[in-house]
C-alpha cells in the first residue's frame, strides 16, 4: 500500500491503462491539463529556482546567511520568521518572551527589514516569505525597502505564503477569524494586481498538512479545496478570475516515496486545471496552471545518524524535480536537531546543484509520461483526492469544513496510523527502528544567542523614542477605519509601516476591529 492507502501493484502493464487516452489525460507539456508540466520546455532551457529557506536570530545575522547562500549559487531567497513575527507580536511583548529569533528572524519594523536585505540586489533576487496572518505587513515592508534601494515595485518578484486557511487546519499561526482573514487575502490580491505585478500573492500550502500527517491524496485535496475558497473570496470581492489567478501559487512536500510523489504532483496539476477552467471559467492558460514550490520532507528527517538525511533529501529532491516543481528547497541534514549550520545549508544547496548539473533529469520533459506505473498511480491519487474534495464541498466548502474540524481530524487519524506503523516496525525508518547504531557521534548544533531578545527590545525602545508617535497613531487610525469598512487596508497599512509603526502595533490595530480567532469559536 502507498502513502495514500492505495494499492501499489508489483508489476504494471497495459491492462492498468485500459481506456486511458493520452490526448485528454496528458496533453503536451505546457498545455491543458498540464499533467506533464506547466511549461513546454520545463528544465531543458533552465533548471528550477533553487530557493533555500533561511532566517534566524537578528536581521543582521540572517543577512549574512543570505549573502553566503547567494555566493554559493542560490537563485532565490526564502525567509523564515520567528514565532512572534508570525503571530503579529513585537519582540518586547510579554507573550514573545523566550521565542525571539528562535525559529526564524525577528522583524519588528522597517528598521529590521532594512538590515535583513542590506546589500541584496532585490531587482535580481526573487524572495519568498513564509508568513501568513501578517503577510500583508511583511510584503509592504519588502516593497518599502525595495523603493529605498531604488527598485520600482513592478521590478520586485517573489512570493508571500499568505495561506491562512491551512493555519486553522495544521499549523496554528492564525490571528483573525476566517472571514476577516479572507478579506485580507482578497485585499492583497487586489493590491498586488495594481502595485506588485510580479509578486505571487499566495502560496497555497499542503506542505504543513503533510508535515502534520496528511497523506499525498489528503495533501493535494485539502490544499486545492483551500485554493477554491480563495478564488471564491476574490470573485466575491469583485476581482476578475483571469486577472488574479495567474499569480496564485502552491507549496507541496516531497517525500522519499518517489513514485507516489511524482504521481501526486501530476494529479494536482490536472485537477486544478479542470477546476479553474470548468468551475470558474478561467480562459487564460496561466490561470489554469498549478505552479508550485516544493520543500523536502522535514518530518522524515531523523536526529539519529543525521548524515543519512543527506540521502533522504537527495531522493526527495529528485521526486520534486521529476514531478515538475518550479522551485525547490532542500532541507539541511541537521534540521531534525537544530537550525542548519552553514556547512549543512551549503550541502543542501549542493544537492540541488548536483541534480541540475550532474544528472540527465533536466535533459527531457516529464520522463515518466506513459509509464504504466506512474500513469496508473497518477489516476489513482487523482481519484482519491477528488473524493476528499467532494466531501469538503458537501460540508459547505473549506471554511465550513475547517469549522467542523473535518480536515484536522482526517490528518490526525493519518498521523496516528503512521506513528503506530513506526512504533511497530511495520514502517522502516533507517537508523531509528532498523539499522541503528549504539552511540551516534556528538553533534554540536547552531545555537541562537538568548541575548538577541534583549537587543531587539532595546532596538524597539529606540525606535519608539525617535519616530513621530503622532504620525504613527494617525496612520493606525486610518487603518482601523479602512478595516471597519470596505476600503483596501494595504494602503493605510503601508503608510503606517513607513512611519515606523511596528508589526505588533499594526496587527493590534486590526485585532481591535476584527477580533481574534480561537479554536473554540468553531464549536
Amino acid at each position: 500500500m502507498g502513502e495514500s492507502g492505495l494499492p501499489i501493484e508489483p508489476v504494471y502493464g497495459p491492462e492498468q491503462l485500459a481506456g486511458w487516452t493520452p490526448a485528454s489525460q496528458l496533453g503536451a507539456p505546457g498545455s491543458y491539463p498540464f499533467t506533464r508540466g506547466v511549461y513546454p520546455t520545463m528544465y531543458t532551457g533552465r533548471p528550477w529556482t533553487m530557493r533555500q529557506y533561511a532566517g534566524f536570530g537578528t536581521a543582521a545575522e540572517s543577512n549574512r546567511r543570505y549573502h553566503q547562500l547567494i555566493e554559493a549559487g542560490t537563485t532565490g531567497l526564502s525567509v523564515a520568521f520567528d514565532l512572534p513575527t508570525q503571530m503579529g507580536y513585537d519582540s518586547d511583548a510579554v507573550v514573545s518572551h523566550g521565542e525571539v529569533g528562535k525559529v526564524g528572524v525577528a522583524i519588528d519594523s522597517i528598521d529590521d527589514m532594512r538590515l535583513l536585505f542590506d546589500g541584496i540586489p532585490l531587482e535580481r533576487v526573487s524572495t519568498s516569505m513564509t508568513i501568513n496572518a501578517p503577510a500583508a505587513l511583511l510584503l509592504l515592508l519588502y516593497q518599502l525597502v525595495g523603493e529605498e534601494h531604488g527598485v520600482a515595485p513592478g521590478q520586485l518578484s517573489g512570493t508571500i505564503q499568505n495561506d491562512v486557511l491551512k493555519e486553522y487546519i495544521a499549523r496554528g499561526t492564525y490571528i483573525y477569524p476566517p472571514k476577516a482573514s479572507l478579506r485580507l487575502v482578497s485585499d492583497i490580491f487586489a493590491y498586488c494586481q495594481a502595485e506588485l505585478a510580479r509578486f505571487n500573492t499566495i502560496s497555497i500550502s499542503g506542505y504543513h498538512m503533510a508535515e502534520a500527517g496528511a497523506t499525498p491524496a489528503q495533501e493535494i485535496a485539502f490544499t486545492l479545496a483551500d485554493g477554491i475558497e480563495y478564488v471564491r473570496a476574490a470573485l466575491a470581492a469583485g476581482l476578475d478570475v483571469d486577472e488574479f489567478a495567474p499569480r496564485l501559487s502552491f507549496f507541496f512536500v516531497a517525500r522519499t516515496t518517489l513514485l507516489e510523489e511524482v504521481a501526486k504532483f501530476r494529479a494536482a496539476r490536472r485537477v486544478w486545471a479542470q477546476v479553474m477552467r470548468d468551475q470558474f471559467g478561467a480562459r487564460n492558460p496561466k490561470s489554469q496552471m498549478l505552479r508550485f514550490h516544493t520543500q523536502t520532507a522535514g518530518v522524515q528527517l531523523t536526529a539519529q545518524q543525521p548524515e543519512v538525511n543527506l540521502v533522504r533529501v537527495a531522493v526527495q529532491g529528485l521526486a520534486a524535480v521529476l514531478g515538475g516543481t518550479q522551485s525547490l528547497h532542500t532541507n539541511a541534514y541537521d534540521e531534525a536537531i537544530a537550525l542548519p549550520s552553514e556547512k549543512a545549508a551549503r550541502l543542501a544547496l549542493r544537492t540541488q546543484q548536483v541534480l541540475a548539473y550532474e544528472t540527465d533529469v533536466t535533459a527531457t520533459v516529464d520522463p515518466f509520461a506513459g509509464s504504466y506505473a506512474v500513469e496508473s498511480m497518477t489516476d489513482a491519487v487523482e481519484e482519491a483526492a477528488r473524493a476528499l474534495m467532494d466531501t469538503v464541498e458537501d460540508l459547505g466548502g473549506a471554511v465550513a469544513a475547517i469549522e467542523k474540524g473535518y480536515q484536522k481530524s482526517e490528518i490526525e487519524q493519518s498521523a496516528y496510523r503512521i506513528a503506530r506503523q513506526i512504533d511497530d516496525s511495520e514502517r522502516v525508518v533507517v537508523g531509528v527502528n532498523r539499522f541503528a547504531v549504539p552511540d551516534d557521534e556528538i553533534y554540536e548544533p547552531l545555537r541562537v544567542d538568548p541575548a538577541i531578545e534583549e537587543a531587539q527590545r532595546e532596538r524597539l525602545a529606540r525606535l519608539r523614542a525617535e519616530r513621530s508617535n503622532d504620525d504613527v497613531q494617525r496612520h493606525l487610525e486610518a487603518l482601523r477605519k479602512a478595516a471597519s469598512g470596505s476600503d483596501n487596508v494595504l494602503y493605510p497599512m503601508k503608510d503606517a509601516l513607513a512611519a515606523r509603526a511596528t508589526v505588533g502595533e499594526v496587527c493590534d490595530a486590526l485585532r481591535e476591529v476584527w477580533g481574534v480567532y480561537t479554536p473554540a469559536d468553531a464549536f
